[in-house]
């Protein structure tokens, strides 16, 4: 039976691969891949077919056609059966825990009592303070509920009723990926929201044949990246054998372990405000990435190398653009903060649903677990390179305030 087994293995992986190239025709318009085969020297050795597998070189005793000619083409974009996984795993989901639970406020000039029993009474006469805010927050470390109302503790001796509070039940879970070293490829996020409907790949890029595969990626599937073509005025991603997916659906991150220009020492953290990702790297090597949401037009987060400033566990974000204040913020407990140019800062989102698009008023918005990763690991003086690949960020001093949330 032992004697068997080789045998049979050869047999069932030939069938497997020929089914494969079968099935998965090569299409002759892309440039990642050809059609050419080894060809040994004579034709009594070219009849003979290598068994499948990968010859990078003439292998002269055999003919690598059929399913070693097409196991061997899409090697040489690092596609291999099975498939290299990213030398990456998730943080600890530990990370993602903070000692505070989150309210959105959602009445204009709310109230803040200095008791429990005012806050019953009610009446914005009976405040000590309010806040006017047209986007604010508030954290609260307890809560109880009389005759059926209830009551947050938003500091000691500072209450607010559940009349002007949206709890947030549970703070965005998302997190990145840490590495044990730079992978060979690039890779990237699926993101749905930014999809017409489901993210299913093509057999081609583009969309001029309908030759999609029934493979749908989920939402923040990672995908590695192999190789990058034009088509239909956008980039397309090979996500797989034959697999295609439009750039657009796609956070990528491009590993580059060389230091950006003006970088002293071999660590730095890189974001990228294309792409909405964010890379951090320790020794030349990629030790972690994530996904981003960077600052809108016009508040964009402005270009340029900068280093850490400050570090502060927990911090308050209060203010406003606009001279009648119709955009004020009010941002409590905003954890894991790390400035680095003027006001805006890296830091965690508690209020963010999802990331990978711009959103924020200048800073660099990340989850909380993320932030904590990347809050861990930094220190102050540390590198933050920020760029945007397309060039459409402007990088004129004058279009920039000092930067908020």
């Amino acid at each position: 039976m032992k004697s068997k087994l080789p045998v049979m293995f050869i047999t069932i992986l030939t069938v497997l691969t020929a089914f494969l190239v079968q099935t998965r025709p090569v299409n002759a318009t892309n440039s990642w891949i050809s059609t050419t085969t080894f060809q040994s020297d004579s034709s009594a050795q070219a009849a003979v077919l290598c068994l499948p597998g990968i010859y990078p070189h003439n292998p002269g005793n055999c003919l690598a056609s059929g399913p070693s000619s097409y196991l061997s083409e899409i090697a040489k974009v690092g596609i291999t059966f099975p498939v290299t996984p990213l030398p990456a795993t998730k943080p600890d989901p530990a990370l993602t825990y903070v000692d505070y639970r989150y309210g959105q406020v959602r009445t204009s000039n709310a109230p803040v009592f200095s008791s429990v029993e005012d806050a019953q009474k009610g009446g914005r006469k009976n405040a000590i303070r309010t806040i006017d805010a047209s986007f604010g927050y508030i954290s609260y470390t307890e809560d109880v509920v009389i005759d059926g109302k209830r009551f947050y503790m938003v500091e000691p001796g500072a209450w607010m009723t559940a009349n002007d509070i949206s709890r947030i039940g549970v703070v965005p879970l998302f997190q990145g990926l840490e590495f044990t070293r730079t992978p060979e490829h690039a890779f990237g996020w699926a993101l749905q929201f930014l999809s017409n409907g489901p993210i299913e790949t093509k057999r081609t890029p583009g969309y001029s044949n309908n030759d999609y595969t029934g493979h749908v990626i989920n939402h923040q599937e990672v995908v590695q990246i192999y190789a990058v073509e034009q088509a239909d005025d956008q980039e397309w991603y090979l996500v797989g054998p034959d697999e295609w997916l439009p750039d657009k659906v796609i956070a990528r991150v491009i590993p580059n372990n060389t230091p950006p220009e003006g970088v002293a020492g071999d660590r730095w953290i890189e974001v990228n405000l294309y792409e909405q990702t964010m890379a951090v790297y320790d020794q030349r090597e990629l030790v972690f990435a994530t996904l981003i949401a960077s600052g809108v037009e016009p508040f964009w987060t402005r270009p340029g190398l900068f280093q850490v400033t400050e570090k502060l566990e927990t911090t308050p974000m209060r203010g406003a653009f606009e001279a009648d204040r119709s955009d004020a913020y009010y941002l409590e407990d905003v954890p894991w903060t790390m400035y680095f140019d003027q006001a805006r800062a890296l830091h965690g989102a508690y209020w963010r649903a999802n990331l990978g698009f711009p959103q924020s008023h200048g800073c660099v918005n990340l989850t909380v677990g993320d932030s904590r990763w990347i809050f861990d690991w930094a220190n102050v003086g540390d590198y933050v390179y920020v760029w945007d690949p397309s060039g459409t960020t402007p990088t004129d001093p004058s279009v920039y305030t000092s930067g908020g949330y």
